[in-house]
């Protein structure tokens, strides 16, 4: 396998993890008792911390992925060969 597939890999699996990653951490207006302001949605995060939920993801998913690969080489589950490629 080369080093382009586990790049693929890599982002996919980044990906899935940071949608799960993304709603921890979350306080709402009215989780944290402070007034909701007109026209903004009362479920909207005061702070969102983009960065950190980046920087933790690609954490997780360096984890996950290391895994994989691993799983991938010693269990000798290869990757579906393309046809045409």
């Amino acid at each position: 396998m080369n080093p382009i597939s586990w790049a693929a890999i890599y982002l996919m699996i980044w990906w899935v993890t940071f949608f799960a990653i993304l709603p921890l951490w979350n306080r709402t207006p009215v989780e944290e008792g402070t007034e909701v302001i007109k026209g903004n949605d009362p479920g909207a995060p005061i702070t969102h911390n983009l960065w950190k939920k980046v920087r933790i993801n690609s954490v997780v998913a360096l984890v996950v992925w290391v895994f994989v690969i691993v799983f991938m080489y010693f269990i000798h589950i290869p990757l579906p060969t393309i046809p045409g490629a």
